[in-house]
């Protein structure tokens, strides 16, 4: 497992270098040049100044260097958009209500997503599996915004019950989290379900019954045990895509998190942050895809990792 999780880390060190790169030439190509605000009230003096301290005046390969032997070192320096203030530091206030968010409806999202897709696939009434089934098609057909505007409306215009504004408390968490993990939790459900009803028909299922076994030893012992595997599977990539997919539902709820941050470093050509930021973003996938792929193999012993 050790070649591996080695094999897995030098190809996740080339795709980043790889996406650093495509996002690197990317954002120079954008029209515009990121002092282009203040360019009316600075003089040509300063203007040369900050070009100069940003490597901006140097030719675009030499510039592509300099940002790599900076990285390497986790240097990104000084954000250009937020005048006097370090990439590092930006990232450090903001990262952690990102991630915060993000793990809350990670867990609510499993919690619910497994909780239903079992339910769905043990069920003997129709009802249920066809209201569970409606529950997951919906939340896999509208659009996580499109969620969270008609949740704001409701619970927070209407019958004034939540805020919708920061995240000064628990309750404030409450319509964020719904809207992020809306989607998560159809996904997890149709999985569990159609995987759990696969398992309930292997011939290791009909022995344990045989045996006399009662059926619920028999569900979690054999069933979940194996149906799991594929929600295992799909549970680092989705924890990864709640983190970086968080932007549009932060901006909404005006979530002081890293969202925010990204949309405006775009928006103003902060290229120091944009490159930080698409790393971290790049290297959270990376690690998340490997941790689920480890997990699995460490629950089912017959998964070969490197194979």
């Amino acid at each position: 497992m050790l070649k591996y999780i080695l094999k897995r880390l030098a190809i996740g060190l080339v795709t980043l270098l790889i996406l650093s790169t495509i996002t690197f030439f990317g954002v120079r190509a954008m029209p515009g040049d990121p002092f282009e605000q203040d360019n009316k009230v600075m003089s040509p003096e300063t203007y040369q100044a900050l070009q100069e301290k940003f490597h901006l005046d140097k030719p675009l390969s030499e510039q592509y260097v300099i940002f790599l032997k900076n990285a390497i070192h986790g240097d990104f320096g000084e954000s250009i958009s937020k005048k006097g203030k370090l990439v590092s530091d930006i990232i450090a206030l903001r990262f952690p209500v990102t991630a915060k968010l993000g793990s809350i409806a990670f867990v609510v999202a499993m919690l619910i997503g497994l909780t239903l897709g079992i339910i769905s696939a043990l069920t003997k009434h129709r009802w249920v599996n066809n209201l569970i089934t409606l529950i997951a098609t919906l939340g896999v057909s509208i659009p996580g915004f499109l969620f969270a505007l008609l949740i704001m409306i409701v619970f927070a215009v209407k019958l004034k019950w939540l805020p919708i504004v920061g995240l000064q408390g628990p309750e404030y968490y409450i319509l964020p989290v719904a809207a992020l993990s809306l989607g998560p939790i159809s996904s997890v459900t149709r999985l569990t379900r159609s995987s759990l009803r696969d398992v309930m028909h292997e011939d290791y299922i009909t022995l344990s019954r045989s045996k006399g076994n009662k059926e619920f030893r028999t569900i979690v012992l054999h069933g979940l045990k194996n149906a799991l595997l594929p929600v295992i599977t799909l549970a680092g990539p989705l924890f990864a895509g709640m983190i970086t997919g968080s932007l549009v539902i932060e901006t909404l709820f005006s979530v002081p998190g890293i969202g925010a941050e990204f949309t405006n470093s775009i928006t103003n050509r902060d290229y120091t942050l944009v490159m930080a930021l698409t790393i971290l973003f790049g290297t959270l996938v990376i690690i998340m895809n490997l941790v689920s792929d480890v997990v699995a193999a460490i629950v089912d012993p017959r998964i070969k990792l490197g194979k």
